[in-house]
């Protein structure tokens, strides 16, 4: 029988763990924080169980146009204690049950830390466990080790959290109320998904950007315009403004500026990047190549240089998203155990910025496209124009999709509305199975509804079809 030592418990770990005990090896997970790791414990969960408590505020808001009216003061108010509360107890009811998954799959999961130990032995790896509980070191020489470490949020010297004042996006939680004034230090996707979230709540945000637009990595028409949609509802956005130092000063905090400016509010949140997990656990001295910035190198198959050493997900840095991590976590399994699989492909990974209204893509570029890396036609649809988004009184938001120019075959696509996390799902499908819009334009949509502008898009970029 294989034996599989998973060093990390967190989608790359525990989604490897269930692949290889499903195989029939005897696996080992070694995780400090509890299953789910930190992406269910302290990010991924905790930060979407809040963004939804922003959304219940959000659907009170404009409600005079439908007709809808309040009584008395009409205003709403969030218990900050509630919600910290809730995001508290639903990352802990998640994490049980990834928990009770991993045990009915027979899979031994230890609390602790590991790392690579001094020496091989033929084909097998040495992996030095420590358990949280103060039980003494022991070893486990496994034919596979996966590193599945994840990240952590970066720290800078000039603005190191306090858990109070000054915060990582881990330590909102702890807060005894919303901040009075919230700075937000990078326009990143959890720096913009954040400062939405806290403005729906009614919390004055100023966010910090050093380049010309919000989320500079993501598609330029779908950032301009959530971010001309956080400007309406108030939000201040400084962008081309890069934060030196922050510190606190009595019950509030003080941003200084590279240009010498200072901005003062309540509570900064540094939402500046993350760092690898993998320092600690022995990787270098055991020959595993680990390149800039402490990220393990891996290929399509989540090997590293080291024959039956794989690593997946954050530590990685490939693609910091938890569908990657927990399918370069399969792949490893499925690899290292002997069965058919496929290259991780991430031209067919979709990705979502929870924002309100929501940033889905998938595919090619705008990118791509201005520059000639790839050919393609493309069309945007405002989704004002949409009968359902009239309904419902959304005026931002468009659908984008770029095709092969002679062709037709769907080769990627942005979504801006709500709920574009489930829209970008029929593009994904799209571009996975190289349908062409000829076969989106003839497929029946639902009337009315949001994804009929998929539809309508595609019908537009029918005509082109044939060259």
């Amino acid at each position: 029988m294989s034996r599989i030592v998973i060093i990390g418990g967190g989608p790359a770990g525990y989604e490897a763990a269930l692949v290889a005990a499903q195989l029939d090896a005897d696996v080992t997970v070694v995780e400090a924080d509890g299953a789910g790791g930190a992406c269910v414990l302290h990010d991924c969960v905790p930060s979407k169980t809040f963004i939804a408590s922003s959304e219940v505020v959000t659907s009170y808001r404009d409600t005079e146009e439908f007709g809808v009216h309040y009584e008395g003061a009409g205003t709403v108010t969030v218990d900050a204690a509630a919600v910290h509360g809730r995001v508290k107890r639903l990352a802990l009811a998640q994490s049980g049950d990834i928990h009770a998954k991993l045990i009915k799959a027979g899979v031994t999961l230890v609390k602790g830390t590991a790392k690579m130990g001094d020496d091989t032995l033929g084909h097998t790896h040495r992996v030095r466990v420590r358990p949280a509980d103060g039980d003494a070191e022991y070893a486990i020489d496994a034919s596979t080790v996966l590193i599945a470490t994840g990240a952590t949020p970066r720290r800078l010297a000039s603005a190191l959290p306090d858990g109070e004042r000054i915060l990582t996006w881990r330590q909102v939680y702890d807060l005894p109320a919303l901040p009075e004034h919230l700075i937000v230090i990078g326009s990143g996707v959890t720096g913009a998904e954040f400062a939405s979230s806290y403005l729906a709540m009614g919390v004055p945000v100023t966010l910090v950007s050093s380049r010309d637009r919000v989320m500079p990595h993501e598609d330029a028409d779908a950032a301009m315009a959530i971010e001309r949609v956080f400007r309406a509802r108030g939000m201040t956005i400084l962008n081309n403004s890069r934060a030196d130092a922050v510190k606190r000063v009595g019950d509030g905090v003080e941003v200084t500026l590279a240009d010498g400016r200072v901005v003062t509010g309540s509570h900064a949140l540094m939402a500046v990047g993350s760092i690898p997990n993998t320092t600690d656990l022995g990787l270098t001295e055991y020959g595993v190549n680990v390149g800039p910035g402490g990220y393990v190198t891996v290929d399509r198959v989540s090997r590293t240089n080291v024959p039956g050493v794989y690593a997946a997900g954050d530590c990685t840095g490939v693609l910091p998203l938890a569908s990657v991590a927990a399918m370069q976590g399969r792949i490893a399994m499925w690899h290292a155990l002997g069965e058919a699989v496929a290259p991780l492909r991430l031209r067919t990974v979709a990705a979502n910025v929870f924002t309100d209204p929501e940033l889905a893509t998938v595919g090619v570029s705008q990118a791509d496209v201005d520059s000639g890396k790839v050919p393609a036609r493309q069309v945007m649809l405002p989704l004002a124009g949409n009968a359902r988004a009239k309904m419902a009184g959304l005026d931002d938001g468009f659908i984008k999709l770029f095709c092969r120019p002679a062709s037709g075959i769907v080769v990627g696509g942005v979504v801006v509305a709500p709920r574009a996390s489930e829209l970008i799902m029929p593009l994904t499908m799209a571009v996975e199975n190289h349908m062409t819009v000829d076969q989106l334009a003839h497929t029946i949509t639902i009337y009315p509804s949001l994804s009929g502008s998929l539809a309508e898009a595609a019908r537009q970029l029918m005509q082109h079809d044939v060259e």
